[in-house]
């Protein structure tokens, strides 16, 4: 079954947070695994600048319900205050959906709901403030509970992509990857007892 995962750009996401698990995610479909990975935007296809000011054109609209992995990068805070980010991002969840966070856009799952009472990491300056909001803050690289992944900041993007690699696609798969882009694990995943 193949793996569909979008990635959600927008004007402000933070460049590595999104280019570390498109590449890992990319390396995985030319490996072989049946991964298929879009860039989608929350309103319509169309160019977005980048944190630090790279333009990227981003070939599709979001739909919330059309993927089996959702990636939200960090950023600006552009989407925690968007309310159809928001509900869209419960709808996806409800629609069996996992949905993934890094760095700080674990904090736009968090404004959404989605890490309240959960287990969950971002960005180790946001940490508090995702406690604060009722996320059980878990000391790790990348946080698997089920149908919510969460990872530190920036560079951890690339590891929970190895380990949606791994989950999805197995072992084998995830080390080739991590040995084409000379890459090495860091840290902990901790999984929760489903």
């Amino acid at each position: 079954m193949t793996l569909r995962v979008q990635i959600l750009v927008y004007d402000g996401v933070e460049e590595q947070d999104f280019i570390g698990p498109r590449d890992v995610l990319g390396h995985a479909e030319r490996a072989g695994a049946d991964v298929r990975t879009t860039l989608v935007r929350p309103s319509a296809p169309g160019e977005v600048t980048c944190f630090f000011g790279t333009r990227v054109t981003v070939p599709a609209v979001w739909e919330p319900t059309d993927a089996g992995l959702l990636i939200v990068p960090g950023g600006s805070d552009r989407l925690i205050n968007d309310p159809y980010v928001l509900r869209d991002l419960v709808r996806a969840q409800q629609a069996a959906v996992t949905v993934a966070g890094v760095c700080t856009g674990v904090m736009v799952l968090s404004a959404a709901g989605l890490t309240r009472g959960r287990p969950c990491t971002t960005h180790h300056l946001a940490k508090a403030e995702l406690a604060a909001q009722g996320g059980k803050v878990i000391d790790a690289r990348v946080v698997d509970d089920g149908n919510l992944v969460t990872a530190g900041g920036v560079t951890s993007g690339i590891d929970l992509a190895l380990w949606m690699i791994t989950r999805e696609c197995g072992e084998a798969v995830a080390t080739g990857v991590a040995s084409v882009m000379e890459y090495e694990r860091r840290g902990v995943v901790r999984r929760s007892t489903l």
